[in-house]
């Protein structure tokens, strides 16, 4: 039977709290309410910020219904009360800084295609890219808690299980370019082996070794 944590030996650049992490990910993404409750407890042991943080940026890529039932059982297995307010998240306060923190963030995850990336989703919906920026890139992404590299390696997590082929390609880039190492962007994928299946494991690490050839 394949066990729900895989053994270190198997993931060995990820440390077993970012294993726990971009498990978790994946299963609040696209998992059964069964897998999503088993992730929640496994996640009781690694630092609950970096938890909640998963939660919170989870309804940029699974939607917010997902992202409610998520927190919903986090605060039945962790025991955890919500915080009384978040200063972060008040529009009136904060509303400049989102979208300057988002451009940054932004163009770290692009690098040299943040440029190109902006003009397309302009040409689909100038809405579309300023919620990129403001609300996915600086209210989401920017906020403290959650390092970026943790952050972009639970969006590839959650691309592969999602079999988001164009945004997956994406974040293997972006994964690269805040500062991951291949071994652990492999090693995220590997961690999903139960949810993604060995045919589409070995697909997703062929369509990364082809990103490692255009950046190398």
């Amino acid at each position: 039977m394949t066990q729900t944590i895989l053994p270190l030996a198997i993931v060995p650049s990820l440390d077993e709290p970012t294993v726990t992490l971009v498990r978790l990910a994946g299963a609040v993404a696209a998992g059964s309410e069964r897998q999503m409750r088993k992730a929640m407890q496994e996640a009781v042991a690694i630092d609950p910020v970096w938890v909640e943080e998963l939660i919170l940026q989870s309804y940029l890529f699974a939607g917010f219904p997902r992202t409610l039932n998520a927190m919903r059982e986090w605060r039945k297995a962790s025991g955890r009360p919500a915080p009384e307010r978040d200063e972060r998240a008040r529009a009136e306060l904060n509303a400049a800084q989102w979208r300057a923190d988002g451009e940054q963030t932004c163009a770290k995850v692009y690098d040299g295609m943040y440029e190109r990336l902006r003009e397309n989703i302009l040409a689909l919906h100038p809405a579309l890219d300023a919620w990129m920026v403001v609300d996915g890139y600086g209210k989401v992404l920017s906020r403290p808690g959650l390092d970026l590299v943790r952050r972009e390696l639970c969006i590839v997590a959650v691309c592969a299980v999602a079999k988001q082929d164009r945004q997956l390609q994406s974040h293997l880039h972006g994964a690269l370019n805040v500062g991951a190492t291949p071994g652990q962007v492999v090693g995220t994928l590997v961690a999903l082996a139960d949810m993604l299946g060995g045919e589409m494991l070995q697909r997703d690490i062929a369509m990364f070794n082809k990103v490692l050839g255009k950046q190398g």
